[in-house]
């Protein structure tokens, strides 16, 4: 590609053949700096698909430097984006950090905004109906309570992350945010203080726009609604993390329904019902038989925590009996809620829910529509509904036909060995320029690959403490910290048990303290094993000694009794196509890459990966893991392990 051809079409403030070198403004910006041919190589074609608007798909390894290589040109260009990532972790360090150090070095001065979705943002309404009547909360609930009200006269954003010391799961919050079916809109008293009408209004101004998956994929869902829009529409998109992007898509272009947004009509109209019609005490009553009913059609489903498909549950007669149930209820609160229209605005805006509600319901239960998987998640506490789209490649081809806009997406992992056909094909992306970059590190020095010998079958019981016991005297050598990731969270406790008992080290598990925490006790430590599931699987930046062993219990691939995978599945049987050369290995080769890349992140790191999964050299596919993975030379012996480890003292 011709760098200098490709960017002089942009009116750039500050040349990009200039901002990677040692003696540029990146240089002087951020220590350390050093120029990458592969993040130029980079930049230069974000800046062509800026300018001819044709889509770019990039995969960008390990160490590339992606994000100031999709940033740059954009800054330079001086172009609306909307640049969305995968997390709210994701999104604030590339807003808190990245996108700073970018704007201070290019001497960039236009206006950039956060915007996150509606339950990051306190509601300063529902704050107030608190004021009136508090429901029942723990005293952790009113705790929490408490600082949640010392928060508001200090905060501008009302971002309820700022919070100090607020749980993420504080029973609270769902009491102090909106959600769509709640929020008033322009009929709320407060809507000129809103904290999220402030946020989109900040963002509809600013010239960059930093939004997650999440909150770009519902706003094309409202937009498709006809009800306005979230996000800015942008010159330029720019989707990071886009391996994410399918799974992503269909949750927001198919439809749900969960028990959760029954019992909060329920609370609601009880609220509603002391506050603007306490002669009607029917209300709260029929609140009360929502609930239970709500709660009845939950326990007909078994009280484990699981998915499964729609279909073959609503032929049951329990399930058909409760569902009837809840139906004439919400049937019998409209009849109900058409009296006390006028009485108020939380009462009317009840109805109005109340009325989505019911056809939500209908739509998400009414089985026989092609093209779709109809499954359900049950919790602790409560069930969902859902309705998914097997494929998202027709909705989102019409957003790539929009003309004059430019579209970027890119990722660590988007190939499968070097193809993006699978990536493409699920996106609509009939027509892209797509670029393989590779890590600049030299994982031969770097390095090792061990696939041990003697393994127990993937499905073996007990596997979790039979992998543990054989890789505890392993896990012992390692210098610096390591991580143990499993694909199950039975695996994942039973391994914790293990190493607990057999290791003179810290063992942090995943769920006993929330994400951030443990891996700042994981990095301050040095010598932990943090023992997880998939949150810790892509996402993580942990560099030098504090990361030198990460265990993957076996490839990653979905669970067969997974809804929409077997959905999926059977669309292929009935083309004529192999399900699991079309959907299963792509999409788990993708993921193994994800969490290999947790290894190395830096030049000066050294480290082990361990697969204990001989599928990875005993099957055909395998070879088709192994080509998508890093150059890291390969072993079945860990006492070759143990001898690398020695070297990393």
């Amino acid at each position: 590609m011709d760098e200098d051809s490709t960017l002089s079409a942009l009116p750039l403030t500050t040349p990009l053949s200039t901002l990677f070198t040692e003696q540029g403004p990146l240089a002087k910006a951020i220590a350390g700096f050093k120029p990458r041919q592969a993040q130029v190589d980079m930049a230069a074609a974000v800046a062509q698909a800026l300018t001819d608007k044709i889509p770019l798909v990039v995969e960008a390894g390990t160490g590339t430097g992606k994000t100031y290589a999709y940033l740059a040109p954009v800054l330079a260009a001086g172009k609306k984006v909307v640049l969305s990532t995968g997390s709210r972790n994701l999104q604030e360090q590339l807003f808190h950090r990245d996108l700073p150090t970018l704007v201070k070095a290019m001497e960039y001065h236009h206006p950039v905004a956060l915007l996150k979705g509606r339950a990051n943002y306190l509601c300063i309404e529902r704050l107030n109906l608190l004021n009136e009547s508090v429901p029942h909360l723990s005293a952790e609930g009113l705790a929490d309570l408490q600082r949640v009200r010392r928060f508001k006269p200090m905060t501008h954003s009302g971002d309820i992350g700022d919070i100090p010391g607020l749980a993420e799961r504080s029973e609270i919050l769902p009491l102090v945010t909106s959600t769509n079916d709640n929020c008033l809109g322009r009929e709320c008293s407060h809507y000129q203080d809103c904290y999220l009408v402030k946020a989109r209004a900040n963002a509809m101004e600013a010239q960059v726009v930093v939004v997650n998956h999440h909150l770009f994929f519902a706003d094309m869902a409202v937009r498709d609604s006809g009800f306005g829009q979230l996000i800015p529409e942008a010159d330029a998109y720019i989707l990071d993390e886009a391996h994410q992007l399918p799974d992503i898509a269909g949750q927001y272009f198919g439809q749900s329904q969960s028990s959760r947004q029954l019992l909060d009509l329920a609370r609601d109209l009880r609220l509603a019902q002391k506050i603007e019609a306490k002669d009607m005490a029917q209300i709260s009553k029929v609140a009360d038989q929502i609930e239970r009913y709500a709660q009845d059609l939950r326990l007909t489903f078994g009280y484990d925590s699981q998915r499964g498909q729609l279909r073959p549950m609503l032929v049951k007669p329990e399930v058909t009996h409760a569902l009837a149930r809840l139906n004439e209820s919400l049937a019998f609160c409209y009849e109900v809620l058409k009296l006390a229209l006028g009485r108020g605005e939380q009462l009317d805006h009840c109805f109005e829910r109340l009325v989505t509600l019911r056809t939500q319901l209908e739509s998400v239960t009414r089985v026989e529509e092609d093209g779709h998987s109809y499954w359900f998640e049950c919790t602790r506490l409560h069930i969902s509904f859902h309705k998914t789209p097997l494929s998202v490649a027709e909705r989102f081809s019409t957003e790539l036909a929009k003309e004059s806009v430019s579209w970027i997406f890119t990722s660590a992992t988007l190939a499968v060995g070097d193809s993006f056909a699978h990536f493409c094909t699920d996106m609509g992306l009939s027509q892209a320029r797509t670029l393989q970059l590779g890590s600049p590190f030299d994982y031969s020095r770097q390095s090792r690959l061990c696939v041990p010998r003697y393994l127990p079958p993937t499905n073996a019981q007990g596997r979790g403490r039979w992998l543990a016991e054989a890789l505890a005297e392993t896990l012992s050598l390692v210098p610096g910290g390591s991580f143990f990731l499993c694909t199950s969270y039975k695996v994942m406790n039973e391994v914790a048990e293990v190493l607990r008992l057999k290791l003179d080290r810290t063992i942090l598990v995943q769920g006993e303290d929330n994400k951030v925490r443990l891996l700042e006790r994981f990095s301050a430590d040095g010598r932990a094993v943090l023992v997880a599931t998939n949150s810790f699987w892509e996402g993580i930046d942990v560099r030098g000694n504090a990361l030198q062993c990460v265990v993957i219990d076996k490839l990653p691939f979905s669970a067969p009794d997974d809804p929409l995978l077997s959905a999926r599945l059977d669309d292929c049987r009935r083309k004529g196509e192999d399900g699991f050369a079309r959907v299963q290995l792509p999409k788990a080769i993708i993921t193994l890459k994800q969490g290999v890349g947790r290894l190395i992140r830096d030049v000066a790191d050294h480290g082990v990966l361990v697969i204990t999964d001989d599928r990875l050299v005993n099957r055909a596919y395998g070879a088709d893991f192994i080509s998508s993975l890093p150059a890291m030379p390969r072993t079945r012996s860990l006492q070759q392990v143990a001898e690398f480890l020695s070297t990393l003292e």
